[in-house]
């Protein structure tokens, strides 16, 4: 019986001491690659991000004024362009914050709500913000995203809201 005992206690130390090895080995596998086989394609295809890479989730993020309101104004928000634009100034800020950078990022989803001057959907002025963002000098590389016609936001002056996924190597 104790060496029974020996043999399994000695297994278990040593599958133990196996898989501490594997938590200490270094994050060099941690790897995020961006596929896109259409090279002009303005979104990628997918996002592989293996183990041991850091990742980072934001909430939905609306724009901000263009300007600050006049006492008792309401503030305006802009068009679709103008805030998209802003929303990916959020994210991109909040990104900086935590050591990422737009480059890092690998899933929006877009929630977009029709412009009410327009009367639908401005899908063409979300891609133009976005254009100012990913596939410029700052960030050559684009993104895989989502993109949902909603019936609406929080609020009837918001036009979009955006989610981010980031990962990058340890």
């Amino acid at each position: 019986m104790l060496s029974r005992l020996s043999i399994a206690a000695r297994s278990f130390i040593c599958a133990g001491l196996a898989m501490s090895a594997l938590a200490l080995a270094p994050a060099a596998s941690a790897q995020v690659t961006k596929i896109q086989p259409n090279p002009a394609a303005l979104i990628l295809e997918a996002a592989d991000v293996k183990a041991g890479t850091d990742m980072i989730f934001l909430s939905g993020q609306l724009a901000a004024p263009v300007a600050p309101p006049a006492e008792g104004a309401t503030p305006e928000y802009g068009d679709t362009k103008a805030q998209t634009i802003s929303v990916l100034g959020k994210i991109k800020a909040i990104l900086a914050r935590q050591g990422y950078t737009m480059d890092d990022v690998i899933k929006l989803t877009l929630f977009v709500a029709a412009d009410p001057k327009l009367g639908k959907m401005d899908f063409a002025g979300a891609n133009e913000g976005f254009k100012t963002f990913f596939r410029t000098a700052e960030t050559p590389s684009t993104v895989a995203r989502s993109t949902f016609q909603v019936a609406a936001l929080v609020a009837p002056q918001f036009l979009i809201e955006i989610e981010a996924i980031a990962a990058k190597k340890r």
